[in-house]
C-alpha cells in the first residue's frame, strides 16, 4: 500500500453540506421537489483556490433521515442537496481548478429506513439481509415485532452494520467504487475506529484494486494510531491528539502539553501521515475557543507549519464561531449555512483569511513540510520555539504566549524571518518576539 503521490500537495477545505446549504433539518417528503444544495458550492470553488487550498472534504452527501449520518440510500444524492448531475456538475468543477474531492461515508452504521434494514425487519430472520446487522430475534418472531439490535454507541436510530458478514463488504466496497468512478477522488470513514481493521483492509484492497489512486483517510479519536492505519490498509487517520494538544496547550499557555504531543506526532509519521486539523464538523470553533485570548493565528501557524495533511474547516478561514453541545441539535451552531457567494461575507473576516493566504504559501513553498519531522529547541509555558525538518531543509517556528515581548534562544541557522514579525540580533541566536507574537525562520537564502 502507498499513499497517492498526490496527496504530499494536498490542503483540504472541509465543507458540511447539509449545513452550508441551509438544508432542511429531516429529508424532504418523498414527492417534494429536489433542492439543488450542492450546486451552491460551485461558486465557492475559486475562493477554495484563492485561499490556497485544493482539496474540497465533504461531509455526508448522501440521502438520509436527518444530519447525514444516517444514510438511508448509499447510490443517491440526498434530495436536499440535488442529484447525479448536481454531483457531477461540481465534480467536474473542482477537478477542472485542480481541486479534489474527498467523500464522507458513514460505513460503520445507517438509518432506520435503509432498505437493507427495512427488509430485514419486514421479513425477519429469513430475510436476504438480516445478517447484515446485529439483530436479537425475540423466540417465535412475528411479522411486525420490533427486534433489539446494535447500535452507534447507544444511539438507537443508527443501525450497526455487522462487519463480519461479507455481503456487507462488498456492498461497501461497491459503493465506494461507485463513487470513485463518478469522479471522487477518495473516502473520509467515519466512526472507522469502531469497525473491525480486518473489514477495511478487505473492503480498501477491493477497491484499490481498481482505483489505486485514491486516498483513505479514518475517522480515529484515540488509541495507536500506526497499528490501526497497518492494519486497516489505510493511508491516514484524524489527528486527535495533536487537535486537542493544540488548542489546549494556546488556551492554557502550557507548551509542555504541546511539545509531548509533538513527540508522539512524530513516532506516527514513521508510519502514516496524518490528517491535521484545528477545527471540524463535530467539535467547538477554533475562534471560540482562542480569539478572545489573541492566541488564535498561533494556532494557524502550527496548522501549516507542523508535518500532516492540513485540513481547513469552512468558516474557520473567516473567524466563524460556534460552541458544541452536548443536546439535540447542538451541532447547528457549528455547521451554519454559507452566503450565496463569497462577495456576500463580512470585512470582519478578511485578515484571518489574508493570514490563511499567507500560511497556506508558506506550506506550498515548502511543501516537504508534509512528512517531515519536528524537534523543540526552546520550552516555557508561554514560550516555544521548534524545527521542522528533512534531509537537506529546515524552518524555525517561534511564540509567544505572554503579554509582554520576550527574547527566545533560536538555533543559529535560522537567519531570514519568512512569516509573522521578528527582530533577529545581528549574529543570530537570539530573536525579539512582540506580545502575543510569533515568527517563522528559514536558513539563510
Amino acid at each position: 500500500m502507498t499513499t497517492p503521490d498526490w496527496v504530499d500537495h494536498v490542503v483540504w477545505w472541509q465543507v458540511y453540506p447539509l449545513g452550508f446549504a441551509g438544508a432542511e433539518k429531516a429529508a424532504l417528503p418523498e414527492q417534494a421537489p429536489v433542492q439543488h444544495g450542492l450546486a451552491k458550492l460551485v461558486p465557492w470553488l475559486d475562493y477554495l483556490v484563492e485561499m490556497g487550498a485544493s482539496g474540497l472534504a465533504l461531509g455526508p452527501v448522501f440521502a438520509s433521515e436527518t444530519h447525514g449520518y444516517d444514510t438511508t440510500d448509499y447510490y443517491r444524492i440526498d434530495p436536499r442537496l440535488g442529484d447525479d448531475a448536481d454531483f457531477d456538475e461540481l465534480v467536474t468543477q473542482a477537478h477542472a481548478r485542480g481541486i479534489r474531492v474527498l467523500l464522507d461515508g458513514v460505513f460503520n452504521h445507517t438509518g432506520r429506513s435503509f432498505a437493507p434494514f427495512r427488509q430485514a425487519l419486514e421479513q425477519g430472520p429469513e430475510a436476504a439481509t438480516a445478517d447484515w446487522f446485529g439483530i436479537t430475534w425475540p423466540q417465535g418472531w412475528t411479522p411486525g415485532t420490533e427486534p433489539d439490535y446494535a447500535d452507534f454507541e447507544g444511539h438507537h436510530h443508527l443501525v450497526a452494520l455487522n462487519h463480519a458478514e461479507p455481503a456487507v463488504a462488498d456492498f461497501v466496497a461497491d459503493v465506494m467504487k461507485h463513487w470513485l468512478r463518478r469522479g471522487a477522488d477518495g473516502w473520509r470513514l467515519d466512526a472507522a475506529y469502531a469497525v473491525p481493521s480486518s473489514f477495511w483492509a478487505a473492503v480498501l484492497d477491493n477497491v484499490r484494486s481498481e482505483f489505486p489512486e485514491a486516498y483513505f483517510v479514518g475517522e480515529y479519536i484515540h488509541g495507536d494510531y500506526p497499528a490501526d492505519v497497518l492494519a486497516g490498509q489505510l493511508d491516514s487517520v484524524t489527528q486527535y491528539e495533536l487537535w486537542k494538544a493544540v488548542w489546549s496547550s494556546l488556551a492554557e499557555a502550557n507548551f509542555y502539553e504541546l511539545a509531548a504531543a509533538l513527540e508522539r506526532h512524530n513516532t506516527f509519521l514513521d508510519t502514516f501521515v496524518p490528517l491535521t486539523f484545528i477545527g471540524n464538523h463535530d467539535v467547538t470553533r477554533i475562534a471560540s475557543r482562542l480569539d478572545p485570548s489573541g492566541r488564535l493565528a498561533h494556532a494557524l501557524v502550527l496548522l501549516f507549519t507542523l508535518p500532516g495533511t492540513p485540513v481547513v474547516y469552512y468558516g474557520d478561514e473567516q473567524g466563524y464561531r460556534g460552541i458544541k453541545e452536548d443536546r439535540a441539535g447542538g451541532d447547528d451552531d457549528i455547521r451554519p449555512s454559507f452566503p450565496a457567494s463569497p462577495d456576500e461575507l463580512s470585512a470582519v473576516g478578511q485578515p484571518l483569511y489574508h493570514l490563511h493566504q499567507e500560511l497556506i504559501g508558506l506550506r506550498r513553498r515548502h511543501h516537504w513540510v508534509h512528512a517531515a519531522r519536528t524537534r523543540v529547541h526552546t520550552l516555557a509555558n508561554e514560550q516555544l520555539v521548534y524545527e521542522v525538518y528533512d534531509a537537506g531543509h529546515s524552518l524555525f517556528v517561534a511564540m509567544n504566549l505572554a503579554d509582554t515581548s520576550v527574547t527566545v534562544q533560536v538555533p543559529a541557522a535560522a537567519r531570514d524571518v519568512l512569516a509573522g514579525a521578528g527582530g533577529l540580533d545581528g549574529t543570530g541566536g537570539r530573536l525579539a518576539l512582540q506580545a502575543l507574537g510569533w515568527a517563522v525562520l528559514g536558513p539563510a537564502s
